[in-house]
Order: C-alpha cells, then sequence, then structure tokens
C-alpha cells in the first residue's frame, strides 16, 4: 500500500473548482479523494486519444439543472457517445419547451396530483409541460418524418432528428445532432416518447424503431476503438448496456461510477466498478473509481475542475 501524508484542505486562496479539487486529493478521506481521483480518471480518458469515451446515465438528472453539465459535454465534444434511457428523451424535449419548477422532498402528492403536478424527487412538473405537450409536439413530428420517407429509424437517428427539430442550444438532444455524437437508448418504448412513437403507430403500422441499428452502431464504436472509457452516473440499463457492449473488447480501460446505491443487495446500481472486472467488462489494470454520492452535487464541480484542466495548453 502506498503511504502518503494526510494534508489539510486550506481554503485560502481557492480560486478555482481545480484548485479545491486538487487540495481534496490529498486530504486522505473519504469519498472527496475519491472524487478527485474521478476527475483524473475523466482527464486521462480525455486526453487519450485512441480512447473512445461512453457516457451514461439514467433520466432523472435531465429534470434538474445537471442537464446542463451533461450538454457541455456534448457541446465540447468531450464524449463519443451516450447511452441512456426514454426518460432522457422525455425530460430534454419536455425541458427545451416548457419549465419545471423547484419542489421539496415531502410536498403531499395527493395534493399534487389534484393540482396537476407531478414530483420527481424534489422537482416539480406540471402535468400540462409533459405528457400533453409531448404528444402536442410529437406527433405532427412524426407525421412530417413519415411523409419524408421515414418509416424505420434507429433511436439514436430519433435522437438526431429531434435534436435538428428542436434546434435550441440548452438541449443535450440539439448537440447530439450537431456534433454527431449518438444516444442510445437500449430501453426506448419505456417513456413518454416510446408511448408516442406507438400511439403514431396505431395508424401507420410500418412506422419503426430498429432497436438492432442501435447495438449495430455500438457495435463499430466497440470494435473500432483501441481503448474505451466511460463516466458513468446511477445505474439501470444505462450502466449495463455500456459494461455489457464493452466486454466485447475485453473491458474498459477507464472507469469513473458516481453512485448513491449500496452493494449489499446484490443490485447493478450498487455493484462496484470492480466487480465488472470479474465479468470482463472492465480491464483488470483499469483505471477506475467507484464514487457514492449525489450526482446533483459531486458531478458539477468535477467537471467545472476537468474544463479547466483542459483549457490549459
Amino acid at each position: 500500500m502506498k503511504k502518503r501524508k494526510v494534508i489539510d484542505i486550506d481554503l485560502n486562496n481557492i480560486l478555482t473548482a481545480n484548485a479545491l479539487i486538487s487540495k481534496m486529493s490529498k486530504a486522505g478521506g473519504f469519498t472527496g479523494r475519491l472524487v478527485a481521483e474521478g476527475v483524473d480518471i475523466i482527464e486521462d480518458m480525455i486526453r487519450d486519444s485512441s480512447c473512445k469515451v461512453f457516457l451514461s446515465f439514467p433520466a432523472a438528472p435531465i429534470a434538474t439543472g445537471l442537464r446542463g453539465v451533461f450538454k457541455e459535454l456534448l457541446k465540447r465534444k468531450l464524449v463519443d457517445a451516450v447511452i441512456t434511457t426514454c426518460g432522457t428523451l422525455d425530460h430534454d424535449l419536455a425541458r427545451t419547451w416548457a419549465s419545471y419548477e423547484e419542489g421539496d422532498f415531502h410536498l403531499d402528492d395527493k395534493i399534487l396530483f389534484r393540482k396537476g403536478y407531478h414530483r420527481l424527487g424534489n422537482i416539480i412538473i406540471p402535468k400540462e409541460a409533459y405528457g400533453p405537450l409531448l404528444e402536442k409536439r410529437l406527433q405532427p413530428f412524426f407525421k412530417d418524418m413519415y411523409s419524408k420517407g421515414v418509416h424505420e429509424f434507429a433511436p439514436y437517428e430519433l435522437g438526431y432528428y429531434l435534436g435538428k427539430y428542436v434546434r435550441d442550444e440548452s438541449s443535450i438532444l440539439y448537440w447530439s445532432w450537431k456534433n454527431k455524437i449518438p444516444v442510445f437508448i437500449p430501453g426506448i418504448m419505456d417513456g413518454a416518447v416510446g408511448s408516442q412513437i406507438w400511439l403514431f403507430w396505431q395508424q401507420h403500422k410500418d412506422f419503426m424503431v430498429n432497436i438492432i441499428k442501435d447495438e449495430e452502431a455500438i457495435s463499430k464504436i466497440i470494435f473500432d476503438a483501441k481503448k474505451s472509457g466511460a463516466i458513468m452516473i446511477g445505474g439501470g440499463i444505462s450502466k449495463h448496456h455500456t459494461l455489457w457492449w464493452n466486454q466485447f473488447r475485453g473491458g474498459l480501460n477507464y472507469a469513473t461510477y458516481i453512485t448513491t446505491a449500496v452493494e449489499y443487495d446484490g443490485s447493478l446500481s450498487g455493484a462496484e466498478v470492480r466487480e465488472a472486472v470479474s465479468w470482463g467488462k472492465v480491464k483488470p489494470k483499469a483505471k477506475q473509481v467507484t464514487i457514492n454520492g449525489d450526482a446533483t452535487a459531486l458531478f458539477p464541480l468535477m467537471i467545472a475542475a476537468l474544463i479547466e484542466r483542459l483549457s490549459r495548453k
């Protein structure tokens, strides 16, 4: 075990996120040091020109201001592919066309329901800003797609079409289209956008989502990559799909994972990155770290420090 003296964090002359992260890396404990290590690993994978970088996350953070951090990663072309859930499409589109509101974890959900609000943690979503709005905007959009001869498409292609359609710089899908960074959605039907596809299909039976095309596009990235890295927020299908595909190239070379789940129930969300080594999804000698904490608190600090580092010549 490498021994290193614990250095107290000196809050004098700390002017930037990276300066704080650098001091956290020498402070010894506990999660703070792992946060600093996570920034180092993300920087390493991005600076490695031979590495393809995957970003995975579930939908819930897109209902929060963390959406802006993910957007910045795509805008700056710091990742090569995104793997997420259908809800990311839902929230990205809904927040492009309407607004969500701050709430509280302890609000009365029965009252919220009567007043026409959905609660997502401590975020409040007006009902008219979600399902009805998406139906109003997406049904004409699908009709236009169909009339132009697009009858079959991959989920990542739908992301491009939607990004071109919204043309809003706050949107993750816009930057996906603008910079041709695919957003892969293995569970495309599990959300409001998926339901709208199903609804349009009722009258257009040849209007189809081809999820195999997503898998083919992912495989090309995987098998062409000399190295691969992953920035993973939360678990579920997004994390699993990222790890699953990387096993076919012998595992990830770099991995930073942020989670609030525990590993003792055997869940994928709680499984630390080191568990994936036993499956061949992460290389035994990979640079990897698992960080326990809320990504809405940790990830903005990490990426702010990263961007500062990358801006240096």
